[in-house]
């Protein structure tokens, strides 16, 4: 009986998506399928792109209920939809409902129940890429999605010092009201002087879309880049973005936005099919796409 089962679960197709717009370029894909297929798993993963179908955000009651009829085991949630999915969720995991966004949302027993993996991506990408570096104070470009993430996840690693940027002052003073509570030992402040905070600062996180190929440039003057920063990048369209060149220009320790991107996956793999995900494998795989 045990083998029957086991050769159903490894028979029955396991079909996910991911809702966002303009979403085609994605290589969430590919890698969730890629990992199944290694495993011995059909899987199935579907984009489902608002822009392409001429939807928006008003019609994630459908699209969710849709994904329910058709027998998704899960969604993954991107741009415009992270915060705004909430709403129509049975149930949160802690830190989606710490950081008020979800990009995994697990479909089971007729219940919706969204995590979010991003803040978790980004910090095993950050340790695996920059282990060691010195956490006291670090400066962060952007107080949006990302933003939220990257800041929780660089707390959660025990970083004492944050100051946030953002061109909207009051998102940066938004970001710093949600984490100061969850990190009440750390001192985080929304930044005014960026040229200051720099100097005094260990790295930088850079969590805006500059660098972006359709927002090509800087997000920050070069000059303010020293050779005892390290700075984490966000942006993987392109993987070597303008910031990163510069900043190893300048002697500084880089990290790309790969790793945020294949980590997400990794966990998001897991919560859908219940299998551990081979990470090294994904990794392979993500350069492979990318190269």
């Amino acid at each position: 009986m045990k083998a029957v089962e086991m050769t159903e679960t490894l028979l029955k197709p396991l079909k996910a998506g991911l809702i966002g717009a303009g979403i085609q370029a994605s290589l969430t894909p590919a890698m969730h399928m890629r990992e199944g297929a290694a495993q011995g798993l059909t899987y199935e993963y579907e984009l489902i792109d608002l822009t392409q179908r001429g939807a928006s955000p008003d019609d994630l009651p459908q699209l969710l209920r849709e994904a329910e009829q058709r027998g998704l085991c899960g969604l993954n949630i991107t741009h415009p939809c992270k915060q705004l999915v909430i709403p129509f969720l049975d149930e949160l995991s802690d830190e989606a409902r710490d950081l008020g966004a979800v990009n995994t949302v697990v479909l089971k027993a007729g219940r919706r129940i969204g995590h979010n993996t991003d803040w978790w991506g980004f910090a095993e990408g950050f340790r695996r890429g920059l282990p060691g570096v010195a956490l006291s104070h670090a400066v962060q470009l952007g107080a949006g999605g990302a933003g939220v993430a990257t800041a929780y996840a660089i707390l959660s690693m025990g970083l004492t010092s944050l100051t946030v940027f953002d061109r909207e002052i009051e998102r940066a003073e938004a970001l710093v009201s949600s984490m100061s509570p969850l990190f009440p030992q750390a001192h985080i402040v929304a930044g005014t002087d960026l040229p200051s905070a720099m100097r005094a600062a260990d790295g930088l996180l850079h969590a805006t879309p500059t660098g972006m190929a359709k927002y090509p440039g800087l997000p920050l003057p070069a000059e303010l880049l020293e050779p005892h920063h390290w700075v984490a990048e966000v942006v993987y369209f392109p993987l070597e973005t303008e910031l990163l060149t510069e900043a190893r220009r300048r002697g500084c320790k880089t990290l790309d936005g790969g790793g945020m991107a294949v980590f997400q996956a990794v966990g998001a793999f897991r919560l859908f099919t219940g299998r551990e995900p081979d990470a090294a494998r994904m990794l392979a795989h993500f350069w492979a796409l990318t190269a």
